[in-house]
């Protein structure tokens, strides 16, 4: 294939990435990973599902940057996971080192790359990937807005009983607790949810669409989700290699949109060959913009935690 995706961190969440990009065939995968043989090995029992799975992409496993060269898209995985009872905020400074260390590697081997972050807390680690490489802001963003609202959709279609082709749904803001589902821009085949289900009802699924990772960690035990964030981030490549000018929700560096400034928020976005190419400004409700600046504040204040531990 022409096109060449590296996906860092061979765990969960980036194996399970790598197995969606090649069997949808949207490009070739280096899966890079620290720990000797974890990629080369993830990424041999891939290549031999392959006949079985009727693709041709191919994917290599590697323990150095080298083979990153000439990627178009970098997406970034790598990290500690999320125990019961620890908060996104908890893993900051740990994965705020392992993200410098990374993108000071792909700023050097794939300088032109496009960087999708999975990592948490997702959108401070933007900021970290955002500095560390220098790229402009169309070339950094995060993975947060999509598996959010996917979370949401499920949700939603599980509650009326319909398929989740049918749904659609926004979910904005920092990914946490802080998140801002907005109903009456969810639809069912183009009908808000906010004719199809009383209030109690919605408020109910924002809240477990705000507690859906906890959810998902607290069952586990052991770890955290990596199907749902895995087919969020192919999501996203895939409308970047494709050129597809898909609207979705994905953290952004906001320069002035919706008020805030300077700040990786999630908001809708189109992207494309460019990556971020346009965010996209729709008018919010008094309630829904407050929310909104909760969640910025929130993410400010993880920023800010950020420069403190230097």
């Amino acid at each position: 294939m022409d096109r060449k995706v590296t996906v860092v961190g061979a765990g969960n969440v980036g194996a399970t990435t790598a197995q969606r990009l090649i069997e949808k065939q949207i490009c070739d995968v280096v899966l890079i990973d620290i720990a000797e043989g974890l990629p080369q090995g993830k990424a041999l029992d891939l290549a031999e599902a392959a006949p079985v799975e009727k693709h041709d992409a191919s994917v290599t496993g590697s323990n150095t940057y080298d083979d990153a060269a000439g990627s178009d898209i970098v997406i970034i995985t790598a990290g500690i996971p999320r125990k019961p009872g620890m908060s996104r905020d908890d893993l900051l400074k740990t994965n705020a080192s392992i993200m410098k260390g990374v993108c000071t590697q792909i700023a050097v081997h794939a300088p032109e790359a496009k960087v999708i972050v999975v990592s948490n807390p997702l959108d401070a680690m933007c900021h970290v990937a955002c500095e560390t490489t220098g790229f402009p802001r169309q070339r950094v963003m995060g993975m947060a807005g999509v598996l959010d609202s996917a979370r949401f959709r499920r949700f939603i279609a599980d509650e009326l009983n319909v398929s989740v082709e049918n749904t659609h749904a926004f979910v904005l803001g920092g990914h946490g607790d802080t998140m801002v589902p907005l109903p009456r821009f969810s639809t069912v085949s183009g009908i808000p949810i906010t004719e199809l289900l009383s209030s109690d009802r919605i408020e109910a699924l924002v809240d477990r669409t705000r507690k859906g990772g906890a959810e998902i960690v607290g069952l586990l035990k052991t770890g955290s989700a990596f199907y749902a964030p895995a087919s969020a981030a192919a999501e996203m490549a895939e409308a970047i290699i494709k050129d597809k000018k898909k609207i979705l929700p994905c953290a952004a560096l906001l320069k002035g949109e919706y008020g805030i400034e300077d700040l990786f928020i999630g908001v809708p976005v189109k992207l494309g060959a460019g990556g971020v190419e346009e965010i996209i400004e729709i008018r919010l409700k008094d309630d829904e913009a407050a929310a909104l600046n909760r969640s910025a504040d929130a993410v400010r204040g993880l920023v800010e935690q950020l420069k403190r531990l230097g």
